[in-house]
């Protein structure tokens, strides 16, 4: 790959550092990366860098902060650096000024098949719609989020079982390798090799939208099959939860990381728990039987229930909300 090619890299977690990897490992030309600024995190407000900072600084690569992608003294310093192409992947939205800078344009590394779930948590929503596969999209930005003419893709197939963790982890290097082969053919570009860009059909596309508290509540009315994925779509993060009240009448808060389906129902009460208070915990639904396998009461860490049974005893009755 040409090492005159000169490439800014846009990217925060540590599902960016793959694909920023990737890219010095195949002797790319960082010329800047651009990353969110250093915050207080915490209980004693310790100051976090990003996953990206932290590579970057490791493999001595020039870091920008911005506060504002607007800025003059920021738009100044990027032009400054005169790059060919920009790559973004996890990272924020783009002024037009940002993205329209760099002669071949800026690419983005997207988790999701587009144009289906296009938004911010493509990977939870596929899992938690129980899709049978997902994929990464390279695209070249324009002024609609994510609706860029799309480079190039790569399927993945789910199973029931495939967790938002696991799809995360596996995009994160799938997609590293999907980054290589665009910047490779953008490269080649250059020497007259045409891209085969594919135009989105809006008229597909799906939304995935940022995730909030009141999007992680499980809804025990829903049926089972949906609170199943519901639970792996959302672990380990954001976390699906559950509501009751106590003994004492007051209202704890139980995370949900990991769960079984059990075809046996019944017409007792849905989200009523059933348990011998030692080995299990099921939770009745409309057509089924959900036993938890990992939780985390609300303070204390995450743990297998038998291990959370050894400390904490349900009433009987025990009533999720």
């Amino acid at each position: 790959m040409s090492d005159k090619l000169k490439i800014v890299f846009m990217g925060t977690p540590e599902f960016a550092v793959a694909s920023l990897d990737a890219l010095i490992q195949n002797n790319c030309n960082i010329v800047g990366v651009i990353t969110v600024p250093d915050k207080p995190a915490g209980r004693g407000q310790k100051i976090q860098i990003s996953a990206v900072k932290e590579f970057a600084l490791k493999h001595d690569l020039k870091i920008l902060q911005p506060t504002n992608l607007k800025d003059e003294n920021f738009i100044k310093e990027l032009r400054s650096l005169k790059a060919d192409l920009q790559i973004v992947v996890a990272f924020r939205m783009l002024p037009e000024i940002v993205w329209n800078m760099p002669p071949l344009g800026t690419f983005n590394l997207h988790g999701s098949l587009l144009p289906k779930y296009r938004g911010a948590a493509p990977i939870n929503w596929a899992v938690m719609n129980g899709d049978a596969e997902s994929g990464v999209t390279t695209f070249k930005l324009s002024h609609e989020i994510d609706t860029g003419n799309i480079l190039f893709r790569e399927k993945v197939k789910l199973d029931d079982t495939t967790t938002a963790g696991e799809l995360h982890d596996e995009l994160m290097v799938i997609g590293a390798k999907l980054i290589v082969k665009s910047v490779k053919a953008i490269d080649d570009s250059r020497s007259g090799i045409p891209l085969n860009f594919i135009k989105q059909d809006d008229t597909l596309a799906t939304h995935a939208p940022k995730l909030y508290k009141d999007t992680c509540k499980i809804n025990w009315t829903w049926p089972l099959k949906k609170i199943y994925d519901h639970v792996r779509g959302l672990s380990p993060y954001p976390t699906a939860f559950t509501e009751f009240v106590d003994s004492n009448g007051q209202t704890q808060i139980l995370k949900i990381y990991k769960a079984v389906m059990i075809a046996n129902s019944s017409n007792t009460p849905k989200g009523l728990i059933d348990t011998d208070n030692k080995t299990f915990i099921h939770i009745n639904c409309a057509d089924g039987i959900l036993q938890l396998i990992e939780v985390q009461l609300q303070g204390k860490k995450r743990m297998a229930v038998k291990e959370f049974l050894n400390g904490y005893k349900f009433s009987e009755g025990t009533l999720l909300k």
